[in-house]
């Protein structure tokens, strides 16, 4: 699905470009159809270039709206596009709770 090749229309601003698409991150749409028309042409690179579905909700609120830019700008369904590589969110852990665990195992 990842045709680089691909020809888009030109871009052109759209009335509602300013609307906020992540909150978290705000990110508007036209922000997102920018990205498109500068080649991410997928949602793991819109994230990284945008961070968009990195704030607090880890993409819970705006996934499917992201998703569904993205598609029209390209031309396809959103079912095309595969999914967005993500990462649980983790934090340091000490390795006396580590240890604490193993032990309660035996």
């Amino acid at each position: 699905m990842n045709d680089r090749n691909r020809e888009l229309k030109p871009f052109v601003p759209q009335p509602d470009d300013d609307m906020i698409v992540c909150r978290c991150e705000e990110i508007t749409k036209g922000e997102i159809r920018r990205a498109v028309h500068d080649g991410m042409f997928t949602l793991t690179e819109i994230r990284r270039y945008l961070r968009t579905g990195m704030g607090l909700c880890q993409g819970q609120t705006c996934t499917k709206l992201v998703k569904g830019i993205v598609a029209r700008e390209l031309g396809v369904r959103p079912n095309e596009l595969e999914p967005a590589t993500g990462r649980a969110p983790m934090r340091p852990i000490e390795m006396k709770v580590l240890a604490r665990d193993k032990e309660e195992t035996k």
